[in-house]
C-alpha cells in the first residue's frame, strides 16, 4: 500500500465516524514560544485540548508535519527520522478509551476500511500506574475484550506510557500498538522477550492512543483537566514500512526516490551516511518550505545543522560537491500531490540549500585542519578529551555544528568535555538574547544622527510600500547603520523595477513636503484603535509610543509603534535610493536601501 493511499484511508475512516478534517499547521508553532517546531500532532491543538472551542467540533482528523531532532545521532538505523507526518485524531472532550481504541483496532486491522494488518502480530503496552495516576486496568480490559491475547498486553512504567505536552500541559496515561515486521512471527513472548525484540527493533511502534485527563504545572501533574481528551495516531514513515514489507524507512515510497539519487551521486556502500544524507534533506526542504532559512540560532541553527551534516556525509560517500540541492528536486517531487506550496517554492528551496552548502565549503577545509590540529595537540592526554571551549570555538569561527565535531572526534578515539556545550553555548545563547532585545528596539546599531534618519526612512519605506503594493505588507525586520538600512517585509513576489522605481519616488517626495514627525504615548488599546501599525505584544508593555509623520491630523502619511528615536522633520533625510530587492525567505522580501 502506497503512503498516499494510507493517508486516504486514515483520513476517510475517521470522517466517517464523525471527525473533521482538519489542514496540517506550518512545522512552525504559531502561539507556542516553548518549542521551535511542532514536534507532535497535538501541538498546534493545545488550547482546544485544554478546553478552548475548537471551530470545527469535537472530533478532528489530521496529517500534521513534525521535526524532531533528539534523536538524531539514531537516523540511520531502521526507523529513525527528523521529519515525519503524524496521522493524528482527537476528541475534545467527547469519546474517550473504548472508541478510541476500538477504532484504532479497526483501522489497524480491518481489510475493507483500514490497512489489514495481521492481528497475530500485533503487540499493545499500557500504563502500570505511578503516584501520579493509578493502572490502566480499563485499557487492558478494553484491548482483551477485543481479542488480543493478553499475553500480548504488557504494563509498562510511565517512562514508556505516560505522554505529556511537557512541563506544563495536558497529560496523561497512552496506550501502544507495536508490530511485528520479522519474516517468520514472534508469537506469543514473555514481557522480557517483547523488549528485546523491540529493541532490535523486530517489532516497531505503528500506533499510539494518548488519553489526557490530567493537567501539568511546573513538571508536577496538578489534578484533572476540565474535560478527557484523546489524541491518536501513527507515524506515516513506520506504517508505511509495515505495509510496503519494509525492514527500514529508508526502502519505502517515502525515501526510496531520494536514496536513488544519492546512489546516482555516489557509488559508496556506506548506507548509514547515504540515509543520513537523505533523511536531512528531506527535513530541510520542509523547513525551508515553512520559511526557516540556516542561522546560528534558533531554528535557524537546527536547520543550519541538517545541512551541514548533510553536507559531511555527501563527502563521506564521494558525493560531488554542489549536488546536495539537487536531492531537494526528489523531495518534492514525492510530496508535490500533497504539499503542493513545495512546487511553488521549488526554486527558493534549491536556491537556500545551495548557498548553504556553499558557505559550509567555504570553512569546511579550515575547520577540520584546526580540528586536526587540536586533536593533536591533545594526545598527550590519557583521557584523550576536546574541550568545550575548543569546540565552541570550531562553531563560532568556521560554523561547526557541535555534534560534528563531537561526531569527528569520536572517529579518532576522542570525546568532548560536555559540561564545558553547555556553559560556552549558554554564554552564546545569552549574548544571542540580548542582541534580539537590541533588534526590537527598532533595528538600530546605535542611535548617532545617520543611524536616526536611517530609522526615520524605514516608517516611509513601510508606508510607501504599503501604499503601492498592498496592505498586506508588515515589517518582518529591520538593521540600521550608519551606512545603511535593511527592511524585511511580507511580499510572495519580486518586486519589479516599475514597482521600485514608485516607492523610491513616493518615498522621496514626502521627503520634499517637509512633514512633521511627531509621536505620543497613549494605551496600547487606544493606539489599536487609531490603526497604528506595530506587534501589539507583552514586548511594549501597556503604554505604547506611537510615531506619526502627517501634515495634518486628517492626512496620516505613517503611524507605528516604535521606541524611536526619529528626525524632527522629513526634510532632514535628503534622497532616498533603493540599491537591492530580494528574497529573504518564503514570502518575506528584502530591500537595502541608502541615504544620499
Amino acid at each position: 500500500m502506497k503512503s498516499s493511499e494510507i493517508r486516504s484511508r486514515f483520513l476517510k475512516f475517521f470522517e466517517k465516524r464523525g471527525h473533521a478534517i482538519i489542514p496540517s499547521a506550518s512545522l512552525v508553532p504559531e502561539n507556542d514560544p516553548s518549542v521551535l517546531f511542532n514536534t507532535a500532532g497535538m501541538q498546534p491543538l493545545v488550547p482546544y485540548l485544554l478546553g478552548e472551542k475548537h471551530p470545527s467540533g469535537k472530533r478532528l482528523v489530521n496529517i500534521q508535519k513534525c521535526v524532531r531532532t533528539q534523536d538524531i545521532d539514531e537516523v540511520g538505523d531502521n526507523t529513525h527520522d527528523t521529519f515525519f507526518e503524524m496521522l493524528g485524531n482527537w476528541s475534545l472532550g467527547d469519546y474517550f478509551k473504548k472508541d478510541a481504541i476500538q477504532w484504532s483496532y479497526e483501522f489497524l486491522t480491518s481489510k475493507e476500511e483500514g490497512l489489514g494488518l495481521d492481528v497475530a502480530r500485533l503487540y499493545v503496552t499500557v500504563f502500570e500506574g505511578n503516584a501520579d495516576a493509578p493502572r490502566d486496568q480499563e485499557s487492558f480490559s478494553i484491548w482483551k475484550n477485543l481479542g488480543v491475547s493478553e499475553k500480548r498486553i504488557y504494563f509498562m512504567p510511565a517512562k514508556s506510557n505516560w505522554w505529556s505536552a511537557g512541563d506544563n500541559g495536558p497529560c496523561g496515561p497512552d496506550s501502544e500498538m507495536f508490530y511485528d515486521i520479522t519474516e517468520n512471527g514472534l508469537g506469543d513472548m514473555t514481557k522480557e522477550e517483547y523488549l528485546k525484540a523491540d529493541e532490535t527493533q523486530k517489532v516497531v511502534e505503528i500506533w499510539n492512543d494518548v488519553f489526557m485527563e490530567y493537567l501539568k504545572k511546573d513538571g508536577k501533574v496538578q489534578g484533572k483537566l476540565p474535560q478527557q481528551n484523546v489524541d491518536t495516531g501513527a507515524g506515516l514513515e513506520r506504517m508505511s514500512m509495515v505495509l510496503q514489507q519494509k525492514d527500514n524507512v529508508f526502502d519505502t515510497d517515502l525515501f526510496r526516490p531520494i536514496m536513488d539519487k544519492i546512489d546516482e551521486f555516489s557509488a559508496s556502500s556506506d548506507i548509514r551516511s547515504k540515509r543520513i544524507i537523505a533523511d536531512h534533506v528531506r527535513t530541510s526542504v520542509f523547513m525551508i518550505g515553512d520559511g526557516v532559512i540556516p542561522s546560528n540560532t534558533d531554528r535557524g541553527y537546527i536547520l543550519r545543522r541538517l545541512l551541514r551534516r548533510a553536507v559531511r556525509f555527501g563527502d563521506v560517500v564521494g558525493m560531488k560537491k554542489s549536488s546536495l540541492f539537487w536531492l531537494a528536486d526528489a523531495v518534492i517531487d514525492i510530496y508535490k500531490e500533497i504539499y503542493p506550496e513545495l512546487v511553488n517554492q521549488r526554486e527558493t528551496i534549491k536556491v537556500e540549500i545551495d548557498k548553504e552548502e556553499q558557505k559550509f565549503r567555504g570553512t569546511l577545509a579550515h575547520g577540520i585542519k584546526e580540528l586536526g590540529r587540536i586533536i593533536e595537540n591533545s594526545k598527550t592526554q590519557s583521557e584523550k578529551t576536546i574541550s568545550g571551549h575548543e569546540a565552541f570555538k570550531l562553531f563560532s569561527s568556521y560554523g561547526f555544528p557541535i555534534e560534528m565535531t563531537e561526531e569527528l572526534a569520536r572517529e579518532k578515539g576522542f570525546h568532548l568535555n560536555r559540561q564545558e556545550f553547555e556553559k560556552e553555548m549558554s554564554e552564546h545563547i545569552e549574548l544571542s538574547r540580548k542582541g534580539a532585545e537590541k533588534k526590537f528596539k527598532g533595528g538600530l546599531a546605535s542611535t548617532g544622527v545617520q543611524e536616526t534618519r536611517y530609522h526615520t526612512a524605514t516608517h516611509l519605506l513601510n508606508a510607501a510600500l504599503r501604499a503601492i503594493l498592498g496592505e498586506h505588507i508588515f515589517q518582518k525586520g529591520s538593521n540600521i547603520t550608519a551606512e545603511r538600512l535593511r527592511f524585511d517585509f511580507s511580499h510572495s513576489e519580486k518586486m519589479t523595477p516599475e514597482q521600485i522605481a514608485k516607492v523610491e519616488e513616493w518615498v522621496n517626495d514626502k521627503i520634499k513636503q517637509a512633514i512633521p514627525v511627531t509621536f505620543s504615548e497613549m494605551p496600547k488599546e487606544e493606539a489599536k484603535k487609531l490603526g497604528a501599525i506595530g506587534v501589539f505584544n507583552d514586548k511594549y508593555g501597556e503604554v505604547v509610543k506611537v510615531y506619526q509623520i502627517s501634515a495634518t491630523p486628517d492626512e496620516v502619511i505613517s503611524r507605528e509603534l516604535c521606541g524611536g528615536p526619529h528626525v524632527s522633520n522629513t526634510s532632514e533625510l535628503g534622497t532616498f535610493k533603493i540599491q537591492k530587492e530580494e528574497a529573504v525567505s518564503q514570502g518575506v522580501r528584502r530591500i537595502k536601501a541608502v541615504l544620499l
